[in-house]
């Protein structure tokens, strides 16, 4: 899953996932995000942290507080690079950091890195 306000970003990470064999599900934002989740349960979710409504930091606490969706791999995107950033989102339960622009190695190596197929 993919949730930015940018439909730029939604869009590219999309395209870069789709074309790898990734079903890939996206949200404006965080409430948007809530519904979707509960409904289609990803295996990974990217979230935007500059959102808005609900921010990235808060939609991963909420997903991180769920106990369905705890060990769901949460991966913050921001276009800061700040390690207070970092640190915000490891708080909150996150399992990686991207900084925008991501690449499609950034994307597929956090995908190998914490989806777990058996």
């Amino acid at each position: 899953m993919v949730i930015d306000d940018s439909k730029t970003i939604r869009r590219t990470a999309e395209t870069l996932l789709k074309r790898h064999g990734c079903q890939v599900i996206t949200a404006t934002d965080g409430f948007e995000a809530l519904a979707k989740i509960a409904e289609h349960r990803p295996e990974i979710i990217f979230v935007d942290i500059m959102m808005p409504r609900l921010d990235g930091y808060q939609t991963c606490a909420l997903i991180k507080h769920n106990r369905l969706f705890r060990s769901t791999p949460v991966i913050m995107l921001s276009s800061k690079d700040s390690i207070f950033d970092k640190a915000r989102g490891r708080i909150v339960g996150s399992e990686q950091y991207l900084t925008k622009p991501f690449t499609r190695d950034d994307l597929l190596g956090a995908i190998r890195a914490h989806v777990h197929r058996d």
